[in-house]
């Protein structure tokens, strides 16, 4: 396994997902490495790919904590991880306001070991993202853009790791002196389907709150009578994405469970934590209210 780059320039402590080998494994990924866009929102930032051994990783609180904690779950379409903009820096802006944040490296589905075959998939993967879309064409359902059975799969696996990322930090909730029913969950992308799918089936207690940042579906499943409050964003230029978000609040609202949307007029797919002037850049101050306001910040 390569070195996690969550830990490589800090104390963080590293936390092995399966103590044994997991029920479900992906076959066939090469040995896990990182790369950097050299354009785009996320340019220079670190991702992650071939991630076939989970992880979590532990950022305390750098000032007094306040018993709550969240996992966090990076984005990359079930193929790569936004190690630093949907990863890092989220689990440091919670740490810096008292959250311990468990920053969790989910298996993906394999990629090409050579960088320039890599590189080229990557390639025809976001000409398709920038196919213009208009509001009538937008797809409703994630099912209506992926049909690739190994991405399938790959989804599976990953709310296989969710679930035990918040059995794993429900266990030892004592031990960083966390409220077992203040564990949440925020995610990106592919992440926030992560977490949407483990609030529509636990498998054991929900999460105390999920955050699915442009992303997430029921997938036209009844939501659970004790599905945990919600808080999500959308940018209305992310047409790829913007109903499917829509509609999950719509099924989390009309089963009366709290619930809170914010749809911006600009900020494409993908913004995370990127500062780039545009209205959804506000999404974390918002998301740091509704915490609070639930009583969890």
């Amino acid at each position: 396994m390569a070195d996690d780059p969550g830990a490589a320039a800090t104390t963080h402590e590293v936390i092995d997902l399966w103590s044994d080998p997991p029920p479900r494994t992906i076959e066939g990924v090469p040995p896990e490495s990182t790369f950097s866009p050299p354009a785009g929102l996320a340019a220079r930032t670190t991702m992650l790919r071939n991630v076939s051994h989970p992880t979590l990783t532990v950022y305390r609180p750098t000032v007094a904590a306040n018993g709550s904690s969240v996992v966090v779950c990076p984005g990359g379409g079930w193929s790569i991880l936004a190690w630093t903009h949907e990863g890092t820096d989220v689990a440091e802006w919670f740490a810096a306001r008292g959250y311990t944040a468990f920053l969790l490296k989910y298996r993906v589905s394999a990629t090409p070991a050579d960088p320039l075959a890599f590189a080229a998939r990557m390639a025809r993967n976001d000409s398709l993202l920038s196919e213009p879309l208009t509001a009538a064409r937008a797809p409703k359902a994630m099912g209506d853009i992926v049909r690739d059975e190994r991405l399938l799969y790959a989804r599976d696996i990953a709310a296989d790791d969710g679930r035990r990322a918040l059995a794993v930090v429900r266990q030892r909730a004592g031990e960083y002196g966390l409220d077992p029913e203040r564990i949440g969950m925020i995610g990106f992308s592919a992440g926030a389907f992560l977490i949407v799918d483990v609030a529509m089936d636990p498998q054991g207690p929900p999460p105390a709150f999920i955050a699915p940042i442009y992303g997430g579906e029921t997938r036209g499943r009844p939501v659970p009578a004790d599905a945990p409050p919600i808080f999500t964003v959308i940018a209305h230029d992310d047409r790829l994405l913007f109903h499917m978000v829509e509609g999950l609040y719509l099924d989390w609202s009309a089963a009366d469970r709290p619930s809170e949307l914010h749809i911006f007029a600009r900020g494409t797919h993908g913004f995370g934590m990127v500062r780039q002037g545009a209205p959804s850049d506000r999404w974390i101050d918002l998301l740091g209210a509704w915490l609070a306001d639930n009583g969890f910040g």
